[in-house]
């Protein structure tokens, strides 16, 4: 089926808005950074000029590369953390409820992006403190109290915040929009059911859980919240 020139003009039109958003609020912006990154500081004020000392300055410096690590590492962790514990609840809420209860459970999951995420950083000091409510539960069996503030443990839970629902929610997206005649085909082949999830579900939905991975690493790479505060 060829394309008509009709057809064309309707596909650019509505994509315009979105394109022209992109380009003045992301790409320039970016490239505006990019351009001040070789300008230089004279007299406490940025001057236009094209050398590469800030870039050599900072690439020199071992705390750099060693903080850069150290994030990535974190983003990671958190990014497969984040994808193992979210598919069970999206593949519930995608095979094993019906269409009224997924559509309540992603209203819920939209809800903690309604308050701030400050806050609900905040909030975890409360959970996480030396005093807080999860140490007292482990000091009522003997086990606490545990560092969980200011250390690697902290800084996931905030990713995990942020990220988490979100992942969630693309993940169950992805899962409710699989055929499910490939489901039903699977189990007359005589694919049990966890053959079913590694060979038929998680193909079909592979992008949708990529894409999901890849915004809990992205929001976890470029926060500074939660390794901040937590």
């Amino acid at each position: 089926m060829t394309s008509t020139p009709n057809r064309d003009f309707y596909a650019i039109f509505w994509r315009l808005p979105l394109l022209v958003w992109q380009l003045l609020f992301f790409v320039v912006p970016l490239g505006f950074m990019f351009v001040m990154s070789f300008w230089l500081v004279k007299n406490y004020r940025m001057m236009p000029a094209f050398a590469f000392d800030n870039w050599a300055r900072i690439l020199s410096w071992d705390i750099f590369w060693k903080s850069y690590g150290y994030t990535l590492g974190l983003a990671v962790a958190a990014t497969v953390l984040a994808t193992a514990l979210a598919f069970p609840a999206a593949y519930g809420l995608a095979f094993k409820v019906n269409d009224a209860a997924r559509r309540w459970a992603i209203f819920f999951l939209i809800i903690p992006f309604f308050t701030s995420y400050l806050v609900r950083v905040y909030a975890w000091q409360v959970v996480l403190g030396g005093n807080g409510v999860i140490n007292a539960i482990l000091g009522w069996v003997g086990l606490g109290p545990l560092a969980m503030l200011n250390t690697p443990v902290g800084t996931i839970v905030g990713y995990l915040t942020l990220a988490f629902p979100l992942v969630v929610i693309l993940q169950t997206i992805s899962l409710a929009s699989i055929d499910k005649t490939l489901i039903e085909a699977a189990h007359n082949l005589g694919c049990g059911r966890l053959r079913t999830v590694y060979a038929v579900i998680i193909p079909a939905a592979k992008v949708g859980l990529i894409v999901a991975a890849l915004f809990c690493f992205i929001l976890s790479f470029g926060d500074f919240v939660s390794p901040y505060y937590l």
